[in-house]
């Protein structure tokens, strides 16, 4: 028959919630929890049932996925204990254990990101709670993989070099627009905008120039060259200049897909609100509670992304 509309509800007749890291089950199996009564949460929350799919290194009190189809499949609500997953003797990684890893891998070469001495050392130096093997897996099948890196080359320091002048100016912008105006003398933040923008802008493509034209093509210069030209298509898309592109790419943590929805609408693809300089500053303080607000306000995935952002 059809599912029970109150599958996934308690007795009380509450309806059960249900936390999925974002991928492939949990698109397959939100339709099955909705149409069961049941609701899914967007950041793990204390009571919410932790979903994890077998094989994959479980946080302790997991309930494999199955749980979900094996309920709907007899259309009665079984009882979590049998489904609970064993942790399997492996730690999941925190976030800040993942930043921990970006941070110590930055600028290191393939071969020795490839190896096993650098590992050793991260053990040795208690970078995280996790084995060499285990650090290394992760960096290599989920860090690196997510990963978009200007390249450290010349070419990569002209592009950072034009996004930390565009930074300060989104540090300053934010926070000195009210002692500006009480002035009313000076030039418009407009005007000290694209007087910065377009001296970093000259300098960053006239050496991009140079370099292209005195050495042969490269990997790095590519990678620079596909940068400039997204932000020269969103510059005559949505008809904006080159540092309003480049703040909409510091407040979406330089993801083009919502940096493109941003300038369209003024809004994120998520629905979350973009990242401010006061957000930023939150970010910094290394505190639990902070944290948790800024967790709260942008979401797990998002907060993580930011502090990979900026790191880079």
């Amino acid at each position: 028959g059809a599912p029970s509309r109150s599958l996934f509800r308690w007795d009380d007749g509450r309806p059960m919630r249900f936390y999925l890291r974002p991928g492939v089950a949990k698109l397959r199996l939100a339709p099955l929890v909705l149409a069961g009564g049941g609701q899914l949460c967007r950041v793990q929350e204390p009571g919410a049932v932790l979903l994890a799919q077998p094989g994959e290194a479980a946080p302790d009190g997991a309930v494999s996925t199955k749980y979900v189809t094996e309920c709907v499949e007899r259309n009665q609500r079984l009882p979590l204990e049998p489904f609970l997953l064993a942790p399997r003797g492996r730690l999941a990684f925190t976030e800040a254990e993942d930043a921990a890893l970006l941070q110590a891998v930055r600028g290191q070469g393939t071969v020795r990101v490839s190896g096993r001495a650098l590992w050793l050392e991260l053990e040795r130096s208690g970078l995280t709670r996790h084995s060499w093997q285990a650090m290394r897996d992760r960096y290599l099948r989920h860090l690196r993989p997510r990963l978009w890196e200007p390249p450290q080359t010349e070419d990569g320091m002209q592009i950072r070099g034009l996004f930390a002048a565009a930074n300060r100016e989104f540090e300053s912008t934010e926070s000195e627009s009210d002692s500006s105006a009480q002035d009313g003398v000076g030039r418009s933040p407009g005007e000290t905008a694209s007087a910065l923008i377009t001296g970093a802008e000259e300098s960053a493509f006239s050496d991009i120039q140079l370099q292209r034209q005195e050495r042969p093509k490269s990997t790095s210069s590519n990678m620079v060259e596909q940068v400039v030209k997204i932000m020269e298509y969103f510059m005559q898309k949505f008809s904006v200049d080159l540092f309003t592109v480049t703040q909409a790419f510091l407040k979406n943590s330089g993801d083009v897909e919502d940096t493109s929805y941003f300038l369209q609408t003024g809004q994120r693809l998520d629905g979350y609100p973009v990242w401010s300089r006061e957000d930023d500053l939150e970010l910094e303080k290394d505190d639990e509670h902070v944290r948790n607000k800024l967790i709260a306000k942008f979401g797990a995935e998002n907060v993580a992304k930011r502090i990979v952002f900026r790191k880079s």
